[in-house]
């Protein structure tokens, strides 16, 4: 939707469409009738445009009050010239925009005004429904003995509002409405007679808990990696920061944050722990400032926040201060002047501020011997900043008649105080205590930059690189004296923690973490996705879990020891996955029409195919592994027969019908049929067989379903909040004992519902720590864990029930 909202011609061609008036002179029912079928035919999209663009203007123009309110200068606006040209209340309008979400994770955009818009995809409602609940309230008024309906005026919404569903007793379906579209369900024959749409869902009788966090955020984030005095590392993904003890194979979770963690510092105490985190947007579509959170990794209680309201966009770096006991905590924002403040953290006082640079701003740190000292670095410069009273007074670091990189990437400290900086060009600089100047050069240190730098305890210097992949250790006079290549699989280096005795702690670009010693050799102790993940499936019958994201990489997941038991990388970029059910197989779809058929012992390819060239949403085999269905986003759905337990496939036909892409598919108990969701909201039903559609109800209604993952069904309808505009929820799962119902939604949460969820907006357990848009979830074989996947924020999430 945001980009035909640029889109002028468009627009004018939309604006000149009269078409969806209709007479005054109809019959009630008439109407009724003839809005209907527009909405089936999805002719009304024109004026919902119009009324969702008259939506956003109107919240932007919100948004920049509240600005001015925060006192960010956001410069003149013209939105009230805009609003006075249109309607006070959108006109009727009842379809649908198929879009692509982008979820919570955030992009820094160049300005608060196109941060809105970008944001506005993920929470815009469509109000333009009102008319027509109010027709249908009009209209059935004639039918009421047959017909009962839920509204929303138990929980206090006006009365105009448009109703969560229709029950049509006659009939036998269920009506919801996404966007104003009627999505008809058919009442399964089991509980036709009894089933009443006024009768309340109970909350689930179990909860989640999570257990384990599979992943690590290195590949945008530096200096994020600490060993703690108790033996656990602490590093963070998405909203989560992990504390995980490698030895005792445990993990333990802060969970105070509501959004991506951007930074992370260590108190001198080695038990109090600063993070900084982005600007979020609420699942109301309330902005959510970014902050900074000061906690007790001992209790992970909160003892602080700081900065709420006053930084823009992103806190990107925080650091203690070392030499007065960490009295004072410094912080730069993700602002165009990037803002550099102090703060008297244990007070909440900011006691002073300044324009850092407009360019990056990579890190920043006290001086460990001097707390009104602090260093920062990043695009073409490091400057040495002096707190004076209120003020921070600069100083430029001088390159003279050195090398002037591009980036300065990393800083540490030397036993006497000496600053040492690695850069883009591979080179370490040693710069004089307290000075500005270069007093000593390791010229082509590494081959590329130099992302980290480490001083261990003994006064030697651990460097490492990105490009080259190479820990080099350097003695106290700069002299190398040993060097380490992390192995390609897992990554440049990005940040080096020191472990115990000789060891150390690596982060790499690739998002690892991988334990290792000169000469020792190196092993991964935490492994993740490194881009948008959304496949996922669980083991029919172990504790075990697959994966697969656009970083074209497979991880089957031990859920036991939480280690890949296998990787491996394809060509193409992965979207979807599922278990032959022998275990013996496992399809992959990937975004460009392709899917391949891997052997779960010795990951060699089995079989590969190609339906059309868009993304393969969906690969699902039928409960008795007979056939395979294959969703696409051409509107296909492709149906091949399998024979010789998954080693050999023969197409049976292809399924047409849907109008929009298919995005989920469930099979029925007797592996003859299945059922579609597609994105412009329609529930279509197939004979596998014959790739015949079913359109008879009565047929459909007596029919089991093995799994529950269609968002749109009888089933599952409560799990959709009020307001939903069709793209809200990304996926959900049913348990194996039929108990409960899992749910993905696009604001970083897990929904927990008692299964069936077949009243309007169940009541739920709700559970936060993903960041971005929560794409996939799945219950193991057992039921006794949740995994659930995030998309832009590349975390898989475990959930003990309990």
């Amino acid at each position: 939707m945001a980009e035909s909202l640029y889109d002028t011609s468009c627009l004018s061609r939309y604006c000149n469409d009269d078409s969806l008036s209709v007479s005054s002179s109809m019959e009630v029912d008439d109407r009724l009738s003839y809005l209907e079928q527009r909405v089936q035919l999805q002719e009304d999209e024109i004026q919902l445009l119009k009324a969702a663009l008259a939506d956003v203007l109107r919240r932007l123009s919100s948004y920049e009050e509240q600005s001015q309110i925060f006192g960010k200068r956001i410069g003149p606006t013209k939105m009230r010239q805009i609003l006075q040209a249109l309607p006070s209340k959108p006109s009727f309008a009842n379809g649908y925009i198929p879009q692509r979400k982008l979820g919570g994770y955030p992009s820094s955009p160049s300005s608060p005004k196109k941060e809105m818009v970008t944001r506005y995809t993920s929470f815009s409602r469509s109000v333009s429904t009102e008319r027509l609940s109010s027709l249908r309230r009009e209209g059935s008024a004639d039918s009421r003995s047959r017909t009962t309906s839920s509204s929303s005026s138990s929980s206090g919404k006006k009365e105009g509002k448009p109703k969560d569903a229709v029950f049509s007793a006659d009939d036998g379906h269920v009506k919801m409405f996404l966007r104003g579209r009627p999505v008809t369900m058919p009442v399964p024959e089991k509980m036709k007679d009894t089933y009443s749409l006024n009768a309340r869902s109970e909350l689930p009788a179990r909860s989640l808990k999570l257990h384990w966090v599979y992943g690590y955020r290195g590949r945008d984030c530096r200096c994020n990696l600490f060993l703690l005095p108790t033996g656990e590392i602490v590093y963070f993904i998405a909203s989560v920061v992990v504390l995980y003890n490698p030895e005792e194979q445990q993990q333990r979770h802060y969970m105070g944050h509501n959004d991506d963690i951007k930074c992370l510092a260590v108190h001198p105490d080695m038990v109090t722990i600063v993070t900084g985190q982005v600007a979020g947007t609420s699942k109301d579509g309330k902005m959510l400032p970014p902050h900074i959170r000061v906690w007790d990794s001992v209790s992970l209680n909160t003892l602080h926040v700081l900065g709420s309201g006053y930084f823009d966009r992103a806190v990107t770096c925080v650091g203690f201060s070392k030499s007065n006991g960490g009295a004072y905590l410094c912080a730069v924002d993700d602002a165009n002047d990037h803002i550099l403040s102090v703060w008297e953290w244990q007070k909440e006082k900011k006691l002073a501020e300044v324009k850092c640079s407009q360019d990056s701003v990579l890190a920043a740190q006290f001086h460990p011997l001097d707390s009104n000292l602090i260093l920062t670095c990043g695009k073409s410069h490091i400057n040495f900043w002096t707190i004076e009273g209120v003020t921070l007074t600069k100083k430029q670091g001088l390159f003279e008649k050195h090398e002037k990189p591009k980036y300065v990437l990393s800083i540490a400290f030397a036993e006497n105080g000496d600053a040492i900086t690695g850069d883009s060009s591979g080179n370490i600089y040693v710069w004089g205590k307290g000075g500005t100047r270069i007093n000593l050069e390791l010229r082509g240190a590494h081959e590329g930059g130099v992302f980290s730098l480490c001083v261990l305890k003994d006064g030697t210097l651990v460097s490492g690189g990105g490009k080259d992949r190479k820990l080099v250790l350097w003695d106290r006079d700069y002299q190398k004296q040993e060097e380490l290549e992390v192995p390609e699989i897992l990554g440049p280096v990005r940040c080096i923690a020191e472990g115990k005795l000789s060891e150390f702690f690596v982060g790499t670009t690739r998002n690892a973490i991988v334990k290792g010693s000169f000469g020792g050799e190196m092993l991964p102790v935490v492994q993740g996705h490194m881009d948008e993940l959304w496949g996922l499936d669980t083991h029919p019958t172990m504790e075990q879990f697959v994966t697969c994201g656009q970083d074209k990489l497979i991880h089957l997941w031990d859920t036991t020891t939480h280690k890949p038991l296998w990787s491996k990388c394809i060509e193409d970029a992965a979207r979807s996955v599922g278990f032959h059910p022998s275990a013996t197989v496992l399809a992959v779809g990937t975004m460009a029409g392709k899917w391949l058929v891997l052997d779960m012992e010795t990951q060699d390819l089995v079989s590969a195919h190609t339906d059309g060239n868009e993304i393969i949403s969906v690969v699902k085999y039928s409960p008795d592994g007979m056939f395979l269905a294959v969703a696409s986003h051409d509107n296909m759905v492709y149906v091949y027969s399998v024979s010789e337990g998954g080693r050999k496939y023969t197409r049976v036909g292809k399924c047409t019908g849907h109008s929009s892409f298919v995005t989920h598919l469930d099979w029925s108990v007797d592996s003859q049929h299945f059922v579609t969701n597609s994105g412009d909201y329609e529930i279509l039903y197939w004979n596998a067989p014959t790739c015949k559609q079913l359109t008879c109800m009565d047929t459909v209604r007596m029919m089991d379903w093995a799994t529950y993952t269609c968002t749109l069904g009888f089933s599952v309808f409560g799990i959709w909040p009020e307001g939903a505009d069709g793209t809200d929820i990304n996926a959900c799962s049913q348990s194996h004992d039929q108990k409960l119902l899992a749910s993905a939604d696009d604001f970083g949460k897990v929904h927990l519902f008692s299964f069936p969820s077949s009243h309007p907006r169940a009541p739920s357990h709700m559970y936060g720590g993903h960041s971005s848009h929560v794409t996939n979830v799945a219950f193991l074989h057992d039921d006794s864990r949740l995994v659930s996947t995030g998309g832009k924020d590349m975390s898989i999430l475990l959930w003990a029930v309990v």
